[in-house]
């Protein structure tokens, strides 16, 4: 695989969350950062195909992130500088790892939707010691070939029974690959974009991230 380097941040915009550029030596990438108070837990948040920032089900990442700086997770939402090139993408997400690290913030979990679950997959296999856990949501199953070396890190894959673009099987899939611990949450009557079970996937995904972070102390920390 090839590699990008981390050359510098440029802000854009304060408030809520900080929009950012993280300037590689392939190229921006854009960012939104929800900073927290006290604590090492931070989320990315990565997208589908398509790339650009937010998530499925009407903002679930802006709406999660928000809901996390109460708990002190802060959140890292990441457009691609390359949507639907696995690889760079991939690569969008170790610059995140990194600049997190840089942050004080070095236990991650790893979110991705569609595309970006394959994505996320792949990149917690190469930042195995910072990230803690990942979340693979309405994931296509195409370009993960194995999930060798995320155990004993949690992973957690949801899906639409009636998803239109990658039905559940993909998911389904997966989980039968993963090693534990492992969770398959899927919810009837909801599509690929999630919007059908958008209450039931915010209490579920949120108390999955509580729950990954409390328990990731027990993993073994890089010295």
């Amino acid at each position: 695989m090839s590699s990008i380097t981390l050359m510098g941040v440029e802000e854009l915009a304060s408030g809520e969350a900080d929009d950012l550029f993280l300037q590689t030596d392939k190229g921006p990438i854009r960012a939104r950062w929800y900073e927290a108070g006290d604590g090492d837990a931070a989320v990315i948040w990565v997208f589908g195909s398509g790339g650009g920032l937010g998530g499925p089900a009407g903002g679930l990442y802006p709406r999660l992130a928000n809901q996390l700086l109460e708990r002190d997770i802060a959140s890292l939402e990441m457009a691609y500088r390359k949507p639907g090139d696995l690889i760079e993408c991939m690569l969008d997400v170790l610059v995140g790892v990194a600049w997190l690290a840089g942050q004080e913030r070095t236990r991650v979990v790893l979110v991705g939707h569609s595309f970006g679950g394959a994505v996320v997959l792949n990149a917690a296999k190469i930042a195995a010691e910072q990230v803690i856990g990942v979340a693979a949501l309405s994931s296509q199953s195409a370009g993960v070939e194995d999930l060798n070396g995320l155990a004993p890190r949690p992973v957690l894959f949801v899906h639409g029974e009636e998803d239109e673009v990658l039905p559940d099987r993909c998911s389904r899939q997966l989980y039968a690959i993963a090693d534990q611990p492992k969770q398959l949450i899927l919810y009837p009557e909801c599509l690929h974009g999630l919007d059908q079970c958008r209450e039931s996937l915010d209490g579920d995904l949120l108390r999955w991230i509580e729950t990954t972070v409390a328990g990731s102390q027990a993993l073994v920390r890089p010295s």
